[in-house]
Parts: C-alpha cells; sequence; structure tokens
C-alpha cells in the first residue's frame, strides 16, 4: 500500500475533475433526451464538486495572492461549468478542460521538480502540522493508494 502526499492528492483531484468533464462531453452525443441530460449534468456536478473541494482547501493567509488567484479561477470555472449546465452547450465544459489541463500539467511538473529537489530548501511547500503542503493548501492528510 501507498500513500499520497497533500500535492498528490491535488494532483488527483485536478484529474477527477478533467476525467469528469471529458466524461459529461460524452453526453452530448446522446440520442436519448433523459440520457443526453444526466451524462452531462451528473458528471459536470461531480467536476465542480471537485473545484469546491480544491477551493475549499485554499489556504488564503499562508497562499497569500497565489491562493486568492486560483479562488478567483476555481469560482470562474465554476460558474463557465454552471453555464453550460444549463444551457446544454459544451462551449463551457471545453474551455474549463483546457484552463485545468494547463493548471494540472504544471502542478505535476511542481511536484516532480520538488522530488528532484528533496534535498533544497522547500519553497512552494510548507510544513504545517507535520504534513508538507503545497503553499496554499491546507493539509488534508494522506490518502492510502493500493
Amino acid at each position: 500500500m501507498q500513500t499520497a502526499s497533500p500535492g498528490q492528492l491535488v494532483l488527483m483531484l485536478f484529474d477527477g475533475a478533467i476525467r469528469f468533464l471529458e466524461l459529461s462531453l460524452q453526453g452530448f452525443g446522446k440520442d436519448d433526451p433523459a440520457e443526453f441530460a444526466q451524462t452531462i449534468s451528473n458528471n459536470v456536478i461531480r467536476a465542480q464538486d471537485i473545484l469546491h473541494e480544491l477551493d475549499l482547501s485554499l489556504d488564503i493567509a499562508r497562499g497569500g495572492e497565489f491562493a486568492q488567484n486560483l479562488h478567483r479561477l476555481y469560482d470562474y470555472l465554476d460558474r463557465r461549468l454552471m453555464e453550460s449546465n444549463l444551457d446544454k452547450k459544451p462551449d463551457g465544459i471545453r474551455e474549463v478542460i483546457d484552463r485545468l489541463t494547463i493548471i494540472r500539467d504544471a502542478w505535476a511538473k511542481m511536484l516532480t521538480s520538488q522530488a528532484g529537489a528533496a534535498a533544497q530548501p522547500q519553497v512552494l511547500f510548507a510544513e504545517r502540522g507535520g504534513a508538507s503542503a503545497p503553499l496554499g493548501y491546507t493539509p488534508v492528510g494522506e490518502l492510502a493508494v493500493a
């Protein structure tokens, strides 16, 4: 059994949100109106739940401007998803996928850089309560990964 660091948990959340949004786009190809609406709505809502968790885990006091900017971005992405879900149009979903993918890829690169520089001072990670969490995020514990 392995555990995921708080930084890896954030990466997993980005991956989950993107996956749900990609599944929601599949709903636009459904012929049955109920399946069309449910596939889009259920998966958009799941992605919004993940965005809400990412937003709630931000530590604005310690993360400063970086955390504030992420908060504003998450709010914007949530509004775009809400509009797309209500209107049943894919444009906002595609935009959110594009933006989250950029953030996700940058996050993955940062984690890789941090792992490679483990012997150097941690600039983007802050020690709090024995857990190392990305600056701007509150650690949520460890996740066991089988």
